[in-house]
């Protein structure tokens, strides 16, 4: 299977995916839409929605030339056209990995997420003075 696509299977699992256009237009408007990505055989009208849904809430769109099967696949709900990740390193990852794969198309993709260069890393600490003992 395809790294994005898994991606797109963490999000969704994580909750942060919204699927459909309807789903993708309202967490853009709410403004935690981080990447905007559309099936390469969704309609014009539905591409265009969500390009004018990335520009407004300032996130990343992405054509991709994944089908709306492969793309209902990942998501477990019918053929969606467009969804939406609403976490920016998921997002981040996504974009890369579509850089990655194909430079001529999204070269550009990994630096279109605002502040994805900079993402912190997360550490895990446990707290201080804890023990796990076994039971």
């Amino acid at each position: 299977m395809d790294r994005n696509l898994q991606l797109l299977g963490i999000a969704r699992k994580a909750g942060f995916l919204a699927i459909g256009g309807e789903a993708a237009s309202a967490s853009a408007k709410s403004g935690s839409a981080k990447a905007i990505i559309t099936a390469g055989d969704a309609s014009e009208g539905a591409k265009r929605r969500a390009r004018r849904d990335a520009e407004f809430c300032g996130a990343a769109f992405a054509d991709t030339s994944y089908t709306k099967f492969e793309l209902g696949n990942i998501t477990g709900r019918g053929s969606p056209g467009t969804l939406a990740v609403t976490d920016s390193g998921l997002a981040a990852g996504f974009l890369k990995g579509l850089a990655e794969d194909d430079p001529e198309r999204y070269g550009d993709m990994a630096g279109r997420l605002p502040g994805a260069e900079s993402l912190p890393n997360r550490e895990r600490k446990m707290a201080t003075g804890k023990r796990r003992t076994a039971r």
